[in-house]
């Protein structure tokens, strides 16, 4: 079936002119319908392209740092825009789906730069801070970086993915018009955190995707259990980190003491983003599947869009947690990046 374009008239009006795909059904990969598989699946399967980045450390105001991976798109008779790619909760630019928007955004002749957080793709963690949903900081410097070092850049795109479309989409209610981006796109971000750890911590789902995911987060952790030990003096009960056997045990008894947190339901309660629509102010476009559990379809906020200025919902029937997955064979290119190849022409019709 075709997909649900969620957003008021104007806004529908503006993506099915100049987003075709938007108007065809999606039919995912026929023996991969299932959620679990389509979202298992696309990180076994699905290719890496092979892009040489030129990579960028970049120190933050507290001493901590990122890294942005760069693919230049060379064009001297014109400033071309950019695209800044947002990963996942343990993502980084050697996953698949980051590799892909990049080749997608070169495809369109646009310099792309992924954003490594704290810890991630091969850094050294320098301070005893990481990242969550509602830290939005880094972000924000690492815009004004990209700006300071594209100071005639034709305007930014951000896409985030997963963890990165919420922190994204809670900086654009942070900041409003002042985001320093010309529009944003996500994929597959969790619109009520509550409910989706209720859908992770089913038997199945806890077993297939909550109990991996924790022991990944738990692992980076234990590799600076000195660093931590030292900056909280024992306020951090770091056996309780190590015996985490969900997301939300590790957000409990780690993300909520390093960001000022009394508990994971106050931590929650600021990382939702499903009532935020009304203070984004600049073009938003997201993408979510109604099988994913990550972000069950109940909680995608379908008629807030519908009234909102500057966001836009699609909305696929099938597709799983940054699945999309189509075609007999899935490995290349799949409906979430053409979806962002369009949205990229949308925005920079002349790139």
């Amino acid at each position: 079936m075709r997909p649900i374009i969620a957003g008021n008239s104007t806004k529908k009006r503006f993506l099915l002119e100049r987003m075709p795909i938007l108007k065809r059904k999606f039919w995912p990969t026929i023996w991969c319908t299932g959620y679990r598989l389509q979202t298992i699946v696309r990180a076994f399967l699905k290719t890496v392209p092979p892009i040489k980045f030129e990579r960028e450390i970049i120190q933050l105001e507290d001493k901590g740092e990122v890294a942005l991976d760069w693919l230049e798109f060379e064009d001297k008779e014109k400033n071309k825009p950019i695209v800044l790619i947002l990963p996942g909760l343990i993502g980084s630019s050697d996953e698949s789906y980051c590799r892909h928007f990049v080749q997608q955004a070169y495809n369109k002749k646009v310099t792309s730069v992924v954003f490594n957080y704290r810890g991630n793709g091969g850094l050294t963690l320098r301070t005893a801070k990481t990242y969550c949903a509602t830290h939005t900081d880094d972000l924000d410097q690492v815009i004004k970086h990209i700006r300071r070092r594209n100071p005639d850049h034709d305007g930014i795109l951000a896409a985030g993915i997963s963890l990165g479309g919420l922190i994204l989409t809670n900086y654009l209610a942070k900041v409003g018009k002042d985001s320093g981006l010309k529009a944003a796109f996500t994929v597959s971000a969790a619109w009520n955190v509550f409910e989706s750890c209720k859908e992770l911590e089913q038997p199945i789902n806890w077993f297939v995707f909550n109990r991996l995911l924790a022991e990944s987060l738990v692992s980076k952790v234990k590799a600076y259990a000195q660093l931590f030990e030292n900056e909280f003096e024992g306020k951090l009960d770091l056996k309780k980190v190590w015996n985490a056997r969900t997301i939300r045990e590790f957000d409990d008894s780690f993300t909520c003491r390093q960001f000022g947190y009394s508990s994971y339901v106050e931590y929650y309660e600021d990382a939702c983003i499903y009532n935020k629509l009304h203070r984004i102010k600049i073009p938003l476009l997201c993408l979510n599947a109604a099988d994913d559990p990550f972000s069950p379809a109940h909680c995608i906020p379908i008629e807030e869009a519908k009234n909102c200025e500057n966001v836009a919902i699609v909305v696929t029937a099938k597709g799983g947690h940054i699945g999309f997955m189509e075609g007999l064979w899935p490995t290349g290119a799949n409906y979430m990046d053409s979806v962002f190849a369009e949205y990229i022409n949308a925005i920079f019709p002349a790139s």
